[in-house]
C-alpha cells in the first residue's frame, strides 16, 4: 500500500513511519520542517507542508493522490509564534477528511489521546475529539486510536521530562495534586497503526492504547531513576503554587518559540490524569500493549540518556545565563558610558572614535542577551557571541594589552562566556 503519514518526523509519526516501512508498505510522510528527516529517512517520500495552511479538501487532494491510506500522526500541545492548534489538529483534518471522502480513499487512522473530548479544558484535546467526531462522522474505514502517556527512544516533550525529573539529584520530584498514569511504548502504538491500515483488527471504532496498570506520577519517575541507573531517592512533591508560576513562565516563554513540556495544557494532563480503558482494543484482538517497566526495558539506558536528563535541566540556566550576561553588560555599559569611553580614550583613542566603538559595543551586548531569548535567533546569537568575543579580545589586544594582565580579568573572563555559548549551540535542537 501507498501510505501518506502525517507528522511523520514526530515522536510517534516516525516509529510509525518506520513500521510501515518494514512491513513493506510505501510511504509518503508530510511535515512542516523534513530537510532533518529526509537525511534521516531516505527511504520514504517527504512532502514539505504546513499543516495550518491546508484548510480546505481542494488543498489537499495534490497531496493525497494516489495514496491507498492516510495515518494522522500530527499534533500541537499548545499554540505558539508557529504553532495554531486548531488550525493544525481541527481545520486541517476536517478538510483532510472530506477530501479522503471525496477521492475514495477509504483507510484512515487518526492518532488521538486519551481523555479527548468537547469539554476537555484544554484546546488539544477539544480540538483533537472534534477531529475525531469528524472523521467519525463520514462513511469511511476509520480507526481512532487514543494512546496514553507515549514512551519513546526519542527524548522530546513528556518523555524528555520524564528523563530530566529522574535526573534531579537527591529527590524524586513530582507534581503535588498529579492524577494517575497509564503508559505505552510508542512501538506498540506503531503496531497498532499498522493493524489499523492491513484491516487486522475492526475499523470505524476508537481504542485506548495503554497498559493495564495505572501508576502514580511518583512511581512513573521512580521507574525512570532506575531505568537511568540512578540510586533511589525521597520523594519530593512540588506545591502545586510553583507549578502554575513555572508553567506560567513556560508559556510566555512559548510566545518566543519555546516548546516547554511545562506549559499550561501539559500542568492540565498531568494534573488530570492520563488513563483509559485498554479492554475494547484487547476485545479486538490488538496485542496488549506493554507495561510501564517493560516499556523501559525495551529502551536503551546508556550514557547518553543520562547525560540527556541533566544537561536538559541545565539547558535553560545556560541560554539564560548567557542572555542575562550580555544584557546586563550592555545596560552597564550603558550606565557607565564615560567610564566605559575612558578606557579607550587614556590609550591614546580620540573621544569620537571611543563613544562611537562603545556604543556600537553596548548595541551588540544588547541585541545578542535578546536573541538569546527567542527561539528561532538563539542558534544564531550563540554564534555570534563567539565571535563578538573573538573580535573584542582581538582589538582589546591591539589596543589595551595591559589588561590581559588586570587582576579583575576583563579579557580573561569573556573566555567561559564564549565556551559557554557553544554549550548553548549544541543544545540547540529540539529534536
Amino acid at each position: 500500500m501507498r501510505i501518506l503519514v502525517l507528522g511523520g518526523y514526530g515522536l510517534i509519526g516516525s516509529a510509525v513511519l518506520a513500521r510501515l516501512l518494514e512491513a513493506g508498505h510505501e510511504v509518503c510522510a508530510l511535515g512542516r520542517d523534513t530537510a532533518a528527516a529526509r537525511r534521516r529517512l531516505p527511504e520514504a517520500t517527504w512532502i514539505t507542508r504546513d499543516l495550518a495552511a491546508l484548510t480546505d479538501p481542494a488543498s489537499w487532494h495534490p497531496v493525497i493522490a494516489g495514496c491507498d491510506a492516510v495515518v494522522n500522526c500530527a499534533g500541537v500541545l499548545q499554540d505558539g509564534p508557529r504553532d495554531d492548534v486548531r488550525a493544525v489538529q481541527a481545520t486541517a483534518m476536517r478538510a483532510l477528511f472530506r477530501a479522503c471522502a471525496e477521492a475514495g480513499l477509504r483507510t484512515v487512522v487518526q492518532v488521538s489521546a486519551v481523555g479527548a473530548s468537547s469539554d476537555a479544558r484544554t484546546a488539544f484535546m477539544r480540538t483533537k475529539a472534534e477531529a475525531d467526531a469528524a472523521l467519525a462522522a463520514l462513511d469511511l474505514d476509520w480507526t481512532i486510536l487514543r494512546p496514553g502517556l507515549v514512551l519513546s527512544p526519542t527524548a522530546y516533550g513528556g518523555t524528555a521530562l520524564l528523563r530530566a525529573l529522574a535526573s534531579v539529584p537527591l529527590v524524586v520530584s513530582v507534581v503535588g495534586g498529579a492524577g494517575p498514569i497509564q503508559t505505552v511504548h510508542v512501538d506498540d502504538v506503531a503496531e497498532a497503526v499498522r493493524l489499523a491500515v492491513a484491516g487486522t483488527v475492526p475499523p470505524r471504532a476508537a481504542y485506548d492504547l495503554v497498559e493495564d496498570e495505572a501508576h502514580a506520577m511518583c512511581a512513573v519517575v521512580a521507574a525512570f531513576r532506575a531505568w537511568l541507573g540512578h540510586p533511589p531517592a525521597a520523594v519530593a512533591t512540588v506545591p502545586r503554587p510553583l507549578v502554575r508560576l513555572v508553567a506560567a513562565v513556560s508559556d510566555g516563554l512559548g510566545r518566543l518559540g519555546w516548546r516547554s513540556p511545562l506549559r499550561c495544557t501539559a500542568l492540565v494532563q498531568v494534573t488530570e490524569g492520563v488513563t483509559g480503558d485498554p479492554g475494547p482494543w484487547r476485545r479486538a484482538g490488538g496485542p496488549a500493549p506493554s507495561g510501564l517497566r517493560a516499556s523501559l526495558r525495551r529502551l536503551p539506558s546508556t550514557v547518553q540518556e543520562r547525560w540527556f536528563g541533566r544537561l536538559w535541566l541545565l539547558k535553560p540556566l545556560v541560554v539564560g545565563g548567557l542572555a542575562l550576561f550580555w544584557l546586563v553588560s550592555g545596560l552597564v555599559g550603558l550606565a557607565r558610558f564615560d567610564a566605559a569611553a575612558s578606557v579607550l580614550t587614556t590609550r591614546g583613542i580620540g573621544p569620537g572614535l571611543a563613544g562611537a566603538a562603545v556604543a556600537a559595543g553596548i548595541a551588540l551586548d544588547l541585541a545578542l542577551g535578546a536573541a538569546m531569548l527567542v527561539r528561532r535567533t538563539m542558534p544564531l546569537a550563540a554564534l555570534a557571541m563567539v565571535g563578538g568575543t573573538l573580535a573584542y579580545l582581538a582589538a582589546g589586544t591591539l589596543l589595551a594589552p595591559d589588561l590581559w594582565a588586570d587582576p579583575l580579568g576583563p579579557f580573561v573572563k569573556t573566555l567561559p562566556a564564549a565556551l559557554l555559548a557553544l554549550v548553548a549551540l549544541a543544545l540547540a535542537a529540539e529534536r
